[in-house]
């Protein structure tokens, strides 16, 4: 009887190298523990519980961004002031919601609101505009945000970035960027056509996307992308000593990816966003808090000549507002009928289990 020979597969048919897990550092540990205790003192605040929210003694005094990108102070303003507030035109959410993110403070949006009234393409003038943020610059009040740089945009001018910024906005007007991002079949078309803008890089561009995508007209689902930003990177280098080619947006997709079993491995409770699971944006960011966080809980892990300080004290603030998200989320009925999904005695998480 002949012998079965199993036929050898070509190179290019042949089997796919499987790689190995990236290698965590104990930085990765932290950046669940922060996830989960950051995440409890926003669900603390919405119950009601008193200052201070945690006994972490860095959470306590130094700012961080919330665990859901959606629920930060900031994208809450532009979500229900800026995208949901106005016409629901696509092209003036458009407009409404990239002149706002390059700013990217909301005193700076009601000033200048209160100068020039609506905001409306259709009476939008760069030079009245920049005049009303002058004004409002010379009492003393800052224009940018702190959150993260916004860079110039020198090859349109102006003596003053904030100029630059508004002579942006109308060149991405004139280039009808509206119909370019209501024509893209992905979030990553989107932000493709995002980084071709003068000073758009690809963090800015990912954000925009995202924040874009938060509108009625759009509908991608947030696991779709991701795009690691600067801080994102220093935070994965932190986590992880080995990647075996692993790039930083696989890890941060890898990592969202299997969310639940990182939490179990640890103990860990973790309170979800009314049933939303984190998406690739809250992970992306949280890479991006813990960079900060670590320069304290984890000094060894900076790099020489990195940044060893963190400058953004806390502030706490007794007002915490019932949060809404967009519509097509699903999760404002929820909301409403449990302000908060558990009492403050639930959420009180000790840090020896955190």
């Amino acid at each position: 009887m002949a012998t079965a020979v199993t036929p050898e597969l070509p190179p290019a048919l042949g089997a796919i190298p499987v790689r190995r897990p990236p290698r965590a550092t104990v930085v990765f540990d932290t950046y669940w523990q922060f996830a989960c205790e950051r995440q409890a003192v926003y669900f603390r605040r919405l119950a009601g519980a008193p200052a201070p929210w945690t006994s972490d003694p860095i959470l306590r005094g130094f700012r961080f961004t919330n665990t859901y990108r959606a629920a930060d102070r900031t994208s809450q303003f532009l979500i229900g002031n800026v995208i949901y507030r106005g016409s629901q035109d696509h092209r003036e959410q458009v407009f409404r919601t990239l002149l706002f993110r390059l700013f990217n403070l909301p005193a700076t949006w009601m000033a200048l609101k209160e100068r020039v009234g609506p905001i409306e393409i259709n009476s939008f003038d760069e030079r009245a505009y920049g005049q009303a943020l002058e004004e409002y610059a010379a009492t003393g009040a800052p224009l940018y945000s702190a959150a993260y740089v916004i860079p110039p945009v020198p090859q349109f001018g102006g003596a003053r970035k904030h100029q630059q910024h508004l002579r942006l906005v109308r060149w991405m007007l004139d280039d009808r960027v509206d119909d370019r991002v209501a024509e893209a079949t992905s979030m990553e078309r989107i932000f493709q056509l995002l980084s071709t803008y003068p000073s758009l890089g690809r963090f800015l561009s990912f954000q925009l996307a995202t924040d874009l995508n938060y509108g009625p007209h759009l509908d991608f689902d947030e696991m779709d992308f991701v795009a690691a930003g600067p801080g994102a990177s220093e935070g994965i280098r932190k986590c992880f000593e080995a990647r075996d080619g692993w790039t930083d947006d696989d890890i941060i997709r890898w990592v969202t990816d299997r969310q639940e079993l990182e939490l179990a491995r640890r103990g860990l409770d973790f309170m979800t966003l009314w049933g939303r699971r984190l998406q690739l944006i809250d992970c992306q960011n949280l890479f991006c808090e813990i960079a900060k966080y670590s320069r304290v809980s984890h000094p060894e892990f900076t790099a020489p000549g990195g940044r060893h300080r963190l400058k953004r004290t806390f502030a706490p603030r007794v007002d915490a507002e019932l949060p809404w998200f967009p519509p097509k989320w699903g999760l404002n009925g929820r909301i409403a009928l449990d302000r908060a999904p558990r009492s403050v005695e639930q959420v009180d998480l000790s840090l020896q289990k955190v």
